[in-house]
């Protein structure tokens, strides 16, 4: 695995885990948003 796949892979996870804590988020608290 190359490095520049290894870093892909950490950014686009964590992209991901925010996308999904803030869906949760809005979510729990609307009234937020």
């Amino acid at each position: 695995m190359s490095a520049a796949g290894a870093v892909a892979n950490v950014v686009g996870g964590l992209l991901a885990l925010g996308l999904i804590v803030y869906l949760f988020v809005a979510l729990i608290r609307p009234e937020k948003f």
